[in-house]
C-alpha cells in the first residue's frame, strides 16, 4: 500500500515508507472542520467560523444550529469524497483542524471532534491516501484573521501563555493518538502564522513555539514528519535559520503571483542552505492556465504540492462545486430577518447541495494540476523559465493575468502572448500524449510530442498565445 510506513525526510528529499523518493500531489479539505465564509459565498461580516456559527444560531436557534453542524460535518466530506480524490490521482489530503473542534475552552479534549479525524484516517487508509494534519485554527489564533478562528482578531496564541500551553497540549495529544498511524503523512504545526505586521512583532516567539512543539511531539512520537510554515501567509522564511528537527519539511503557500522561478527562488535557496525538503502546501484560486503553469514549475524543481481546496459553493476554481441553493441570499445576508422556518428549509437545501452526488465537477481544474488533456496550455506555461520569462511579454501588462482569484476566463486583452525567436523550442510537460493539438499564435510553430511533453519550435519569430490540447 502507498501509505505503508512513515514518510520521512532524507536530506532535501522526502521518502515514502519503502524508502523511495516521494513527490507529493494532494488537495486540501478546507471548510469541513473550519468553515471559511468565502467558501459559502458570504461577505466579510460572515467570514470566520465564530461569525458563521453565531449567524446560523441567530437564524434557526441553538437546537437546530447544533443539528445543522452535525449534519454538515456528516455530508461535506465523506468516504465518497475520499474515493474520488484517490481516483483522480491525488496521493494525500491536507486536513485543516480547528482547535475548538478538538478541545473546549477549558482545555478538555472533545472525543466527538477526534472522531471526525479518526473516520477520515480510516477512509484514507482504505483508499490509499495519506493525511497531513494541519492546525489551521490554534487556541487563541495564530494569525489574528478570520482563517484561524481567533476570538478577537489578534494572534493571541503569541500574547497569552494559556493559549500557548493549550496548543502544546493539543499537539501532544494528536501525536499520542496517531503516533502509530502511517496513514498520517505528518504534522503541519501552524497554518500561515503571523501575517502582515505581526510577522515582525512575534518572529522570535514563533521560532520559540516551534521549538517547544517539536520537543513535545518528539517526546511521544519519534517517527512522523514535522512541517513548519513561514510567517506572513507562509511566504516569509526569514525565521528559518537552522534545522529544528532532521525529520522535517518547510512549507510555503503561493497565490496570485507570476508562476516563474523568481517567485519560488527564496524557498529553493532555503532548501539548499538547510538541506530540508520543501513543500507548496496551499495554492490555487486561479485560472486553469495559471494552475497548470504553477504546478509544472513546482514539479520541475522537485517540490510537492497541495491544491486549495477540494470543494466550495458555486465556484470555478475547485475540483468540486456545490450548486447554490434557492433562497441562499436569505442566508448570506448578515442582516437577514428571514423567519426561522424558511431559514431552516434553505439550510437543508444547502446540506443537500454540498453532498458529493449533487455537486458539479470542474475537470479543467484537475486537468490543469496534473497536466492532462483536454487543456488550454498558455504560451507562458513552458518550463525552464529563467529571468527572461518576464521579458517575453514585450509591452504587455501582465499584472491582471496572475490575479484571477475567482478563476474567471481571460478577456480579450489578457491573453498575454509571449515572444519567441525563430528556432527556439518551448517545452510543455503533460501526463500523457494528447489526442490532438492546435496552436494559437501569430507566426509559425512546429509542434511535436517528445516523451512526456509537447515541444513547440518557432519556425519564424512569433508570438504564442496558447496550445489547445484535445483529450482521448
Amino acid at each position: 500500500m502507498r501509505n505503508a510506513g512513515f514518510v520521512r525526510a532524507d536530506g532535501a528529499q522526502l521518502l515514502d515508507g519503502a524508502g523511495r523518493p516521494l513527490l507529493l500531489r494532494g488537495i486540501g479539505l478546507g471548510n469541513w472542520l473550519l468553515p471559511e465564509g468565502y467558501m459559502w459565498r458570504f461577505g466579510d461580516d460572515l467570514s470566520s467560523p465564530r461569525q458563521i456559527e453565531a449567524h446560523v444560531e441567530r437564524l434557526v436557534g441553538p437546537q437546530r444550529a447544533a443539528e445543522f453542524w452535525a449534519r454538515f460535518r456528516a455530508v461535506f466530506v465523506t468516504e465518497a469524497d475520499v474515493a474520488e480524490i484517490a481516483a483522480l490521482g491525488f496521493d494525500h489530503v491536507r486536513l485543516p483542524l480547528n482547535s475548538r473542534v478538538l478541545m473546549d475552552d477549558d482545555g478538555e479534549f472533545r472525543p466527538e471532534g477526534f472522531a471526525h479525524v479518526d473516520r477520515l484516517l480510516d477512509w484514507c487508509e482504505r483508499h490509499n491516501l495519506r493525511v497531513l494534519l494541519d492546525l489551521h485554527g490554534a487556541p487563541g489564533g495564530q494569525t489574528g484573521t478570520n482563517i484561524d478562528d481567533s476570538p478577537n482578531g489578534k494572534p493571541e496564541l503569541f500574547m497569552h501563555q494559556r493559549y500557548r500551553r493549550m496548543t502544546v497540549e493539543l499537539w501532544t495529544e494528536i501525536a499520542r493518538r496517531y503516533r502509530h498511524r502511517t496513514v498520517v503523512l505528518g504534522y503541519d504545526l501552524l497554518n500561515e502564522p503571523l501575517p502582515n505586521e505581526w510577522q515582525h512583532v512575534y518572529a522570535a516567539s514563533l521560532v520559540e513555539l516551534y521549538r517547544e512543539l517539536t520537543a513535545a511531539i518528539r517526546a511521544v512520537d519519534p517517527d512522523h514528519l514535522l512541517v513548519y510554515e513561514g510567517s506572513h501567509w507562509a511566504t516569509n522564511w526569514s525565521i528559518f535559520t537552522e534545522v529544528l528537527d532532521p525529520n522535517s519539511a518547510l512549507q510555503f503557500h503561493r497565490y496570485w503571483c507570476p508562476p516563474d522561478r523568481s517567485s519560488i527562488q527564496p524557498y529553493l535557496d532555503a532548501r539548499y542552505r538547510l538541506g530540508l525538503p520543501i513543500y507548496m502546501g496551499e495554492g490555487g484560486e486561479n485560472t486553469p492556465e495559471w494552475i497548470y503553469t504553477a504546478h509544472r514549475l513546482y514539479e520541475q524543481h522537485g517540490i510537492g504540492w497541495n491544491f486549495w481546496p477540494w470543494k466550495k459553493l458555486d465556484t470555478r476554481t475547485s475540483p468540486v462545486s456545490a450548486v447554490r441553493p434557492d433562497g441562499w441570499e436569505l442566508i448570506a445576508d448578515p442582516a437577514s430577518d428571514v423567519d426561522p422556518a424558511t431559514a431552516w428549509r434553505v439550510l437543508l437545501r444547502f446540506l443537500d447541495a454540498v453532498a458529493l452526488p449533487a455537486c458539479e465537477r470542474r475537470p479543467d481544474v484537475v486537468n490543469a494540476m496534473f497536466g492532462r488533456a483536454p487543456l488550454r496550455v498558455p504560451g507562458w506555461g513552458y518550463i525552464d523559465q529563467r529571468a527572461r520569462f518576464r521579458d517575453r511579454f514585450a509591452g504587455f501588462d501582465t499584472a491582471n493575468v496572475w490575479h484571477h482569484p475567482a478563476g474567471e476566463p481571460y478577456g480579450a486583452g489578457e491573453t498575454a502572448p509571449i515572444s519567441v525567436p525563430a528556432g527556439e523550442e518551448l517545452h510543455f510537460p503533460l501526463e500523457r500524449r494528447p489526442a490532438a493539438w492546435r496552436v494559437d499564435s501569430d507566426g509559425s510553430f512546429e509542434v511535436r510530442w517528445h516523451g512526456d511533453r509537447i515541444v513547440a519550435r518557432a519556425t519564424t519569430a512569433a508570438r504564442l498565445r496558447a496550445i489547445e490540447l484535445s483529450g482521448d
